[in-house]
């Protein structure tokens, strides 16, 4: 996202991204006035690219990743995974505390049981999706 007229904004919504080959990337800001706030940007991403500015375009020349490099992409990746398995936790106990209110309302204690069970099950598949996944993209990640 970049600061465009004080407003934080998807790159995709200013400029006109592309890939001439693997190692450049080319960002032609349909403004012109915005190439230094997207310059800035990408700069306090903090994702190891050093755009170069000519006036109309930014050429963003994608180094090669280094093992060190490959590693900090998969701290990144467990971060993310650790904080979906959060939002995960947060859905099953927003239904367990409605099922808690279903037995208020005098719904028999064996279907509750039966309620948190399955909310259990579901909550349990999916997180072991999101540990599949990042294995995968760890795996992925890693190869050379």
């Amino acid at each position: 996202r970049i600061d465009f007229y004080g407003t934080m904004t998807p790159l995709s919504q200013v400029a006109n991204i592309s890939a001439p080959d693997a190692k450049t990337i080319f960002i032609q800001p349909w403004d012109k006035s915005s190439l230094q706030p997207i310059e800035k940007a990408i700069l306090l991403a903090n994702i190891g690219f050093n755009p170069m500015n000519d006036g109309m375009v930014i050429r963003i020349p994608v180094p090669p990743l280094t093992e060190e490099r490959r590693r900090e992409f998969v701290k990144k990746a467990k971060v993310e995974v650790e904080n979906s398995k959060v939002v995960i936790r947060g859905i099953r106990r927003e239904a367990n505390e409605t099922a808690k209110k279903l037995e208020k309302q005098g719904t028999p204690e064996d279907e509750i049981k039966k309620l948190e069970s399955d909310i259990q099950i579901i909550t349990d598949e999916h997180i072991q999706k999101c540990d599949k996944i990042f294995a995968a993209k760890e795996k992925d990640i890693m190869t050379v």
